[in-house]
């Protein structure tokens, strides 16, 4: 009967050890994802700060060049395309499209020959 209680201890023992490993291992895990935040919050600030610099900066960049002039044909092309019919934005976005598959060709042949010229300096 002892063997049998004394067994049994050493069994609830055991258990108990096992949920203080596990949450050992659960409050490790909570604090990484804590700190992993708390440095991707960081990151954030960081890329908000640079976009919200960079914005600053084209905006002086461009002060001064943004005409009367050239502000009115803005407002007209965007008048213009506002009362397009559907057929005519249709049109002017394929042309669109069409400008940017031969722009994506075009870098996707410049990348072969530069991928071709490493594979021939490469084999010599």
């Amino acid at each position: 009967m002892e063997d049998k209680k004394v067994e049994m201890e050493e069994k609830v023992e055991k258990k108990d050890n096992i949920f203080k490993k596990a949450g050992r291992g659960l409050k490790k895990a909570f604090k990484d994802m804590g700190e992993n935040a708390k440095a991707q919050h960081e990151v954030d600030k960081a890329n908000f700060a640079a976009a919200k610099a960079e914005a600053k900066a084209n905006f002086e960049e461009n002060r001064g060049t943004n005409t009367f002039k050239k502000a009115k044909a803005q407002a007209k092309q965007s008048w213009d395309d506002a009362h397009m019919s559907p057929a005519e934005r249709t049109a002017k976005t394929r042309e669109e499209q069409r400008k940017q598959i031969e722009e994506a060709n075009e870098r996707i042949r410049l990348a072969n020959e530069r991928y071709e010229a490493a594979r021939v300096d490469k084999k010599k």
